[in-house]
C-alpha cells in the first residue's frame, strides 16, 4: 500500500534526513516565489502569467490556455490588442480584445473591450456607471500563449479534491524522494 510505504519510508529516516527533505521542500517553495516575482520585474505586470478561464475569446484562445503577459507603462494601448483586466468588485481577471479606443485632449486614454466570442461589448461587464476601462485597470496584455496549459489550474479550482490530491502526491514526492 502507498500509505504504508510512504511510512516506512519516513520511520527509516533519520531526523537529519527528515529535515534535509523539509528544507528541501522548503528550497522548491521559494524558489518557485522568487521566480514569480522576478517574472512580475521583468514584465511590469502584477500577473505575468495567467490561465484563460471561459471560451469568450474562441477562437483565438480557448479554456485553459496559459497567456504570457506584459505591462510596460510607456507601451500604448492599440485597438485590436488583447489585454487582462479586473473590474473593481471582482476577483477573477478578464482576458479581452480592445475595441474601441477614446482619447481626451490632455492625452488620457479610455478603452473599450469585447469578447471575441461574445455578441456584444463588455459594457455590461463593468461597474455600474462605468463605460470605459482606463490603463490602471490592465494586468497586461497578452504576448505569447501555450495552449491548453492551464486546464490543470481549471480542474483544480473546480474539483477541490483533485488539488489536495495533486498538492499532497507533490510533497510526498519531495519528502520521500533521496538523491
Amino acid at each position: 500500500m502507498l500509505s504504508l510505504d510512504f511510512l516506512d519510508d519516513v520511520r527509516r529516516m533519520n531526523k537529519r534526513q527528515l529535515y534535509y527533505q523539509v528544507l528541501n521542500f522548503g528550497m522548491i517553495v521559494s524558489s518557485a516565489l522568487m521566480i514569480w516575482k522576478g517574472l512580475m520585474v521583468i514584465t511590469g505586470s502584477e500577473s505575468p502569467i495567467v490561465v484563460v478561464l471561459s471560451g469568450s475569446m474562441e477562437p483565438a484562445f480557448h479554456r485553459g490556455d496559459l497567456l504570457f503577459l506584459t505591462n510596460r507603462v510607456e507601451d500604448p494601448i492599440r485597438v485590436g490588442e488583447i489585454v487582462v483586466f479586473r473590474i473593481e468588485g471582482r476577483e477573477i481577471p478578464i482576458v479581452h480584445r480592445v475595441l474601441k479606443i477614446h482619447e481626451k485632449q490632455n492625452g488620457h486614454i479610455k478603452f473599450l473591450t469585447k469578447g471575441d466570442n461574445n455578441a456584444v461589448d463588455d459594457r455590461g461587464l463593468y461597474k455600474q456607471g462605468q463605460h470605459w476601462l482606463e490603463k490602471k485597470d490592465v494586468v497586461g496584455r497578452a504576448r505569447g500563449f501555450v495552449p491548453y496549459i492551464g486546464i490543470v489550474t481549471i480542474l483544480m479550482n473546480d474539483y477541490p479534491k483533485f488539488k489536495y490530491a495533486v498538492l499532497f502526491l507533490l510533497g510526498l514526492f519531495v519528502l520521500v524522494h533521496r538523491d
